[in-house]
C-alpha cells in the first residue's frame, strides 16, 4: 500500500470521507505493480475538481505518482468520482507495467548466461 497519498480538492470541492477511502484503496494498491526497489519511495498526489460544463457537472481527477527517477501522471474526467478514479487507476497501472518492464532486468537474459557458465564449469572438470 502506498503510505503517502495526498488527496486535495480543487476549486472549492471538498472530497468526503467515502471518496477519500475509495481513492486510497484504489491508488494505494498500485504499489504492487512498482519495482520492489522503489516501493518505499512511492508518493501520490491526487487532485479532485468539480468542473461545470455544458453537458452538466463533471469530476476531474489528476494523479501524480512520484517515483525514484520519474513522475507518472494520469488525468480523466467523468460524471462520477468513483468512475474517474477507476479509469485513472487503469491508466497508471499500464504506465507502471511499462516502467517496470524497462527498469527490471529480465530473467531470460540471465538464463542464457547460466547455460554458458554451466558448460564452462563442465569443461574445467574434464
Amino acid at each position: 500500500m502506498i503510505t503517502h497519498i495526498d488527496i486535495t480538492g480543487v476549486n472549492s470541492y471538498a472530497p468526503d470521507e467515502r471518496v477519500r477511502r475509495y481513492v486510497q484503496k484504489k491508488i494505494g494498491a498500485l504499489d504492487r505493480l512498482a519495482p520492489r526497489s522503489g516501493r518505499e519511495s512511492l508518493r501520490a498526489d491526487v487532485k479532485i475538481a468539480e468542473v461545470n460544463r455544458k453537458g452538466g457537472n463533471k469530476y476531474e481527477i489528476e494523479v501524480l505518482l512520484h517515483m525514484q527517477d520519474r513522475i507518472l501522471t494520469a488525468k480523466d474526467s467523468t460524471m462520477n468520482v468513483m468512475a474517474a478514479t477507476d479509469i485513472v487507476e487503469q491508466k497508471l497501472a499500464v504506465q507502471l507495467r511499462k516502467y517496470k518492464q524497462d527498469a527490471v532486468a529480465h530473467l531470460g537474459q540471465r538464463r542464457l548466461l547460466d547455460r554458458f557458465k554451466r558448460g564452462f564449469a563442465r569443461e574445467l572438470q574434464a
